[in-house]
């Protein structure tokens, strides 16, 4: 499972937030693991429609084993987390934008950034997880806003009064 974590911060201008991706154990809601469960499902219904009961139980039995297992597995990346992003405001004020983990370097007094995160083949690969980051903060910022929200209510329940 991936989740997002935000710190916010205060400076520099535009800078909204820190944002870490942390890795934790597969569950059921996954979607890789969602999508096994389903095809894993969909065998055993037709498997149960084909066979007699007998087979069907061996069958079933090893197929479940299988799923569950597939559940149990922990991720290589499990208990990590991948820390540099950030969200920014866009100068244009046209959206957002996140920028990815980068390692700083100089060649002759240059300063140069190597990033950490690349796409192998596909150049528009990190755009799912810029995706993924802005829709998580979208939520972050809607929550924590719900909760402002509230407090404004509690210290003035009754604003204009």
């Amino acid at each position: 499972m991936l989740t997002v974590k935000f710190s916010p911060v205060t400076n520099p201008p535009g800078k909204l937030a820190d944002a870490e991706l942390h890795f934790g154990p597969l569950d059921r809601d996954d979607a890789a693991a969602g999508t096994v469960t389903r095809i894993l499902d969909a065998i055993l219904d037709l498997a149960g429609d084909a066979l007699n009961p007998s087979a069907y139980r061996g069958i079933e039995r090893e197929l479940r084993q299988l799923r569950d297992h597939l559940h149990q597995t922990a991720s290589p990346l499990e208990g990590l987390k991948l820390i540099g992003f950030g969200i920014w405001e866009r100068r244009t004020g046209g959206g957002r934008n996140v920028t990815f983990p980068a390692r700083q370097y100089s060649v002759n007094g240059e300063r140069r950034a190597f990033a950490l995160l690349r796409p192998i083949a596909d150049a528009t690969a990190q755009n799912r997880i810029r995706d993924l980051i802005l829709q998580a903060y979208a939520e972050y910022e809607q929550r924590t806003g719900d909760l402002d929200a509230t407090a404004r209510n509690v210290e003035n329940p009754h604003p204009g009064s």
